[in-house]
């Protein structure tokens, strides 16, 4: 059975854009570049995992390109492959080959979590988008445009998507449900869905699917798939760490950011509001540390480093106190 009919995510992912969920802007100006393919500059998208950005690159991919995409798209994931040989190889390779066909106005280059790739990496692909914008475009996918260098910024339209809202993303569940006859659940339980995803469409749905597979969907089967909400996964975490636990916060950080994708600056807004109801030995100081690594991450640091030496500051707190 092909994945598309496994996975409720692939299934059901948007061939046009008019299908996207939400990002009403960001459709509108998409579509007045595609009226004029051959013009379409290179693209920047920014924003939240499952906000649409990689679904509304393939769309593009799809249009620009026909039943050929596939031949003429090269995809990457750039935390995978960061480095500089990745650019000097394989993309460079790619972008300067010219075989025009009558359909195909030049070739594509997806570029996923695109700030996940080094400083010279990023360097080296300023060259390449240079030396052949007539044979090839380049869509850079990120998560914050700011760990994408300033060179490369100006060379993108850009457009941010914003994080989807309850409404928007329970109307898309609800339409989900009905066309895999699940048994009518309540509002209640598509809204512990939304939270427990944190706003990533992408995950909601994965999630709705694995709590519904005895056929029902329940607020004991969402509760039992993803365990807490995301906000209070983050804020046990804070408390393990303001409680002196350095190693059990870092783990505990590790596992939501790598296995739940939640987005680092998520994770830090969460902290921010978790540490409003907790006794902390020095408030004034855990907000100054949250605010500092708050700018680390805008400025295009590791964000998993950051987060961990968050922690460390933060359980340092607990052995001043004593």
């Amino acid at each position: 059975m092909p994945i598309e009919d496994l996975m409720w995510v692939e299934k059901y992912r948007p061939t046009e854009l008019d299908d996207l969920v939400d990002q009403v802007a960001i459709k509108q100006r998409l579509g007045l570049l595609l009226r004029k393919k051959a013009e379409l500059p290179h693209l920047l998208f920014a924003g939240p995992p499952g906000s649409g950005k990689t679904t509304t690159a393939m769309i593009i991919a799809k249009q620009l390109l026909g039943e050929r995409w596939r031949d003429y798209t090269l995809s990457l994931n750039a935390s995978d492959e960061r480095g500089i040989d990745t650019v000097r190889h394989r993309i460079k390779t790619f972008a300067r080959f010219a075989d025009r066909v009558e359909g195909v106005p030049f070739r594509l280059v997806v570029l996923d979590e695109a700030d996940e790739t080094t400083a010279d990496a990023q360097t080296a692909l300023r060259r390449v988008m240079e030396e052949n914008s007539e044979l090839t475009r380049f869509i850079l996918i990120c998560n914050y445009s700011s760990g994408i260098i300033e060179p490369l910024q100006s060379r993108c339209a850009i457009f941010r998507f914003q994080r989807l809202d309850e409404a928007s993303v329970t109307d898309h569940l609800k339409s989900i449900a009905k066309k895999e006859k699940l048994k009518s659940p309540g509002d209640a339980v598509f809204g512990a869905i939304y939270e427990a995803s944190g706003g990533d469409l992408r995950q909601a749905i994965n999630l709705m699917q694995a709590a519904s597979a005895s056929g029902e969907l329940t607020s004991e089967s969402v509760k039992a798939v993803s365990g807490a909400s995301v906000k209070a996964r983050v804020a046990e975490i804070v408390e393990t760490a303001i409680g002196g636990d350095f190693e059990g916060a870092r783990t505990e950080m590790v596992e939501l950011t790598r296995v739940y994708g939640i987005p680092e600056r998520d994770f830090l807004k969460f902290a921010n509001e978790a540490l409003g109801g907790m006794k902390v030995p020095d408030m004034a100081k855990a907000i100054s540390i949250l605010a500092e690594y708050d700018f680390r991450l805008v400025q295009g640091s590791q964000p998993e480093l950051q987060l961990t030496a968050m922690l460390a500051q933060l359980s340092s707190l607990k052995r001043k106190a004593d």
